[in-house]
């Protein structure tokens, strides 16, 4: 079962190139996307700061419903990768390895710094992922992530902004 947020407007695309040529929405933060053996999002941002919080947004609302997860615990979030693709990609394997490995359920993730890979010099995203521990008697678990998969993993710069495309291996 995927737990998706009420407050969810779909948003629509036209096919063509990675993502489509319609302008999409960009206050819309995510849409869900489903696949025949895995579940994903696209996310959307007015810069690569925004897309890196809302796509760490969609994966963390795939997971758990976020209504009831408090904000008691902050974690460090680190990645670096060679272009923007391997950059989200290592950030959202990072925020997935901290829930998982200490149990943690997340709300909400900001990025403090984002430098943008360029001339053959890695790119770095720090950030905060803020939660707490997973309680069974409070929280709505969602989907069980294994992990973030390469599988049609694109970013794209739109005229308003930037949109990813992601899925995820259940």
């Amino acid at each position: 079962m995927h737990v998706i947020p009420r407050r969810l407007k779909r948003v629509l695309c036209n096919r063509s190139g990675v993502f489509g040529s319609k302008i999409c929405n960009v206050d819309e933060p995510y849409e869900i996307i489903e696949h025949p053996a895995d579940v994903g999002f696209i996310a959307y941002g007015r810069t690569l700061s925004e897309l890196f919080e809302n796509a760490g947004l969609a994966m963390c609302s795939l997971a758990c419903a976020l209504e009831k997860i408090e904000e008691r615990v902050e974690r460090r979030i680190v990645a670096r990768g060679r272009d923007a693709e391997s950059l989200l990609y290592a950030w959202l394997a990072e925020i997935l390895a901290v829930a998982d490995g200490e149990q943690l359920v997340f709300r909400r993730v900001t990025t403090l710094h984002i430098r943008e890979p360029r001339d053959g010099v890695a790119g770095e995203a720090h950030g905060i992922a803020h939660g707490e521990a997973f309680d069974r008697e409070r929280h709505a678990a969602g989907t069980y992530i294994k992990a973030v998969t390469l599988h049609q993993f694109a970013i794209e710069r739109a005229p308003q902004g930037f949109r990813a495309r992601v899925f995820l291996d259940l």
